[in-house]
């Protein structure tokens, strides 16, 4: 690290402890009422749990190490567990896991073992297992949820490593390849005669997760272009920071585990609802470390709609403190300070959600009451507090990197705060939740979810009236010396906004998530073929390129062959629409079913790597402020789609003068089928003409409907003879033609 960043960090540290101090023993309005006493307390407190986050951080980025991935020689693999957890997922949910599993690269594929554990025992699973050739775990009356099912099929397998993935979560075919290497080499370097002297056993690889569908934030926040995902911040940053101790959190899925390492951890954990995280701390305990990578190795659903968001964030939440209380974590003799520290830091994340009850109400109650639950002198407020604040936010911004800002991190914090008060709150003190419930990824949206909004809607209008009425009549010194509360209460309104206008939602039209891909696709339709691009590919769709424009009759079937360099489907499909674009027109195809050998080739290219139409980092140019803007003119000022843009023939713009006989007119459009004639006279439109274009190229034409204006739209009677004349295809790219 360079020496720059360690003053900057360094000065940071110094100046937030100054500022702690000083709050401790100079702003605390000892003689007042007793819950205005009991507030400023429980303000400061989260002051000071809110910087002891940061200055974990700050550590770890301090002390991280890069692990770069060995290289290892290919029998060197081992042999490999790979379980699919399921409970109530539907057959297509987790045919697409199971496809990607198979298709999964390793140099021996006899040593990859697939099971799929079902602990709903269906027998349609079953039956998905034997069609993929993989084995099958079924149990009967689990009362362990997601931890007995895994440890159900742990006590019927053997390999030394295990691969874990939720029902929803799709690797890409690297995924074995970029993690087993971590074990092999760990291994091999334990077993030296004088092995390193800070080495312990790997115990777990977790890869980052992510996900192929816009989250909650993205979507309906029109911002699916703009910011990453909001778990990437903790799968690509915090985790990462946190191999600095060999602490990495498991997260369930998309990770490798040594069996070594779970079976001296006592298994699954049962007695807990996130028994990933818990099997991390036991795992640390029992003297392995825990390594997290920074690229994602596979992509799942994430929740679209509020109600499953929030149930899936409750469970997380209630787990977590379970888990801490379960290992006694701050006085785990097994535990090294370093990992403890990491583990609280997870603990006190979720108290900032009953925090940002805190900062919000606390400039409130001044504004509206004048209450003081801060008792300092706005200039000592200023010089002490000022600095502490700017340089963790900047600290911070570097720390992580183009993910996420600290300003989207308290729209997120508000989002989620009035739901997760009392859960965290109450299994805190001891009332458990020890259900679990599986997070319902395929969930609509409905009206009734307007009702959510109301929490936010009513604070959003009690921060209104209090920065209307706190700075009503103020001039001059007044509003400089009241600053630093409107400043706070201004921050609180914005982040309120984007909490109502995420519960308003936004309806959700695709059936399927379309994927970036630009790969070699060839186009036939009867004698004609077409070496062309995709340009995104979908579960029921695809679009591809073309340069100039191409004519395919109405409702017929066209033939695709798709080659990427590791697969190749052939499918079947119709025009739905053609546009024209700045590279090229546009053709957007609805596919027939695949057979089944087809449909896996084409779900690998498919979902095989990122979706690259969601961002892996923000745009760091736009501010919270350009966001909140944007989402305003995008949610209420709608534009109109051009009709063009839904036809299935690609509707060249021509307007090229041209003559019938002793007539002369301007064709305006032509879509093939089709095409529009202007007069340039006062004379009626013929209903029928022979149009010349240029030598031996005449357009027969047919009025299609009557006309009172100089337009008329006529159908090409002659057009298959005419696609077999060189010299018309020929003119036909001249008009629309792309370079």
């Amino acid at each position: 690290m360079k020496w720059t960043k360690k003053l900057l960090y360094a000065i940071t540290v110094i100046s937030t402890v100054i500022y702690l101090v000083w709050r401790t023993f100079f702003t605390i309005p000892f003689h007042t009422k007793f819950w205005v006493f009991l507030f400023a307390i429980l303000l400061l407190l989260s002051e000071i749990i809110s910087n002891f986050s940061a200055f974990v951080l700050i550590w770890n980025k301090r002390q991280v190490k890069e692990y770069d991935k060995p290289k290892i020689l290919p029998e060197e693999y081992p042999d490999i567990d790979v379980l699919i957890a399921t409970h109530n997922e539907p057959p297509d949910l987790l045919m697409k896991t199971i496809n990607a599993c198979t298709f999964m690269r390793y140099p021996d594929k006899n040593k990859v073992h697939i099971y799929v554990s079902d602990d709903a025992n269906r027998p349609e699973i079953k039956e998905l297992a034997k069609k993929y050739h993989v084995n099958y775990m079924g149990i009967a009356d689990n009362k362990d949820a997601k931890a007995g099912n895994y440890n159900y099929t742990l006590a019927r397998t053997h390999s030394r490593l295990i691969a874990t993935f939720d029902a929803d979560m799709i690797p890409y075919s690297e995924f074995l390849l970029e993690t087993v290497p971590y074990f092999v080499q760990n291994e091999k370097e334990g077993q030296q005669e004088d092995p390193p002297k800070d080495w312990q056993p790997i115990g777990l690889v977790q890869t980052p997760q992510s996900f192929y569908n816009a989250d909650i934030f993205q979507y309906n926040l029109f911002s699916e272009n703009s910011i990453p995902n909001e778990q990437d911040y903790f799968s690509r940053e915090v985790n990462v920071l946190n191999n600095a101790h060999g602490a990495a959190i498991y997260t369930g899925s998309n990770t490798v585990l040594s069996r070594a390492a779970i079976e001296a951890a006592g298994g699954f954990p049962t007695d807990t609802i996130t028994e990933d995280f818990e099997l991390s701390m036991r795992i640390n305990a029992q003297g392995f470390k825990n390594i997290s990578t920074i690229e994602p190795m596979a992509s799942g659903l994430t929740p679209v709609d509020f109600k499953s968001v929030m149930k899936q964030r409750i469970r997380w939440a209630r787990g977590v403190i379970q888990s801490i209380y379960n290992l006694k974590v701050p006085f785990n003799p097994d535990l090294t300070g370093a990992q403890k520290l990491i583990y609280m830091n997870s603990y006190f994340y979720w108290w900032a959600f009953p925090r940002r009850f805190l900062y919000i109400f606390a400039p409130v109650l001044y504004a509206l009451f004048k209450i003081r639950v801060v008792d300092a002198d706005f200039w000592v407020l200023l010089a002490i507090w000022a600095p502490s604040y700017f340089l963790v936010q900047l600290v911070l911004r570097n720390i992580t990197g183009n993910i996420r800002t600290q300003r989207w991190g308290e729209i997120q914090e508000t989002v989620f705060a009035p739901y997760l008060f009392f859960p965290v709150i109450l299994e805190s003190f001891g009332i458990k939740a020890k259900t679990f419930k599986v997070t319902n990824k395929e969930a609509k949206t409905s009206k009734k979810d307007i009702i959510y909004v109301l929490p936010y809607l009513i604070m959003w209008l009690i921060v209104l009236v209090s920065i209307i009425k706190f700075n009503y009549g103020k001039f001059g010194s007044e509003i400089m010396y009241g600053s630093v509360i409107t400043f706070w209460l201004l921050m609180a309104l914005i982040n309120l906004s984007f909490a109502v206008l995420l519960c308003l939602g936004r309806p959700i039209y695709r059936r399927s998530e379309r994927f970036s891909t630009s790969i070699d696709i060839k186009v036939s339709q009867g004698n004609n073929s077409y070496d062309l691009k995709t340009t995104n590919t979908s579960e029921e769709g695809l679009s591809f390129i073309s340069k100039v424009p191409l004519y395919f009759p109405g409702n017929s079937t066209l033939n695709f062959t798709l080659k990427s360099k590791h697969y190749e489907a052939h499918l079947q499909g119709k025009v739905v629409r053609a546009f024209e674009t700045r590279n090229g027109w546009m053709y957007g195809i609805t596919l027939k079913k695949p057979d089944f050998k087809n449909d896996n080739e084409y779900l690998q290219i498919i979902h095989d790597g990122f979706n690259r139409y969601l961002p892996q980092k923000r745009d760091p140019w736009d501010t919270a402020l350009d966001e909140l803007m944007d989402n305003f003119d995008q949610r209420f000022n709608k534009k109109e789609v051009r009709q063009s843009f839904t036809n299935e023939f690609p509707m060249v713009q021509v307007n090229q003068r041209v003559n019938s006989k002793d007539q002369e007119f301007t064709l305006t459009t032509f879509n093939f089928e089709t095409l529009t004639l202007a007069g340039t006279s006062f004379e009626k439109l013929p209903d029928n003409l022979s149009l010349f274009l240029a030598k031996g190229i005449t357009l027969k034409l047919t009025a299609n409907q009557e006309t009172t204006s100089n337009q008329r739209q006529y159908k090409v009677d002659n057009l298959e003879e005419l696609l077999q004349n060189k010299s018309f295809v020929k003119i036909l790219d001249d008009w629309g033609g792309k370079q």
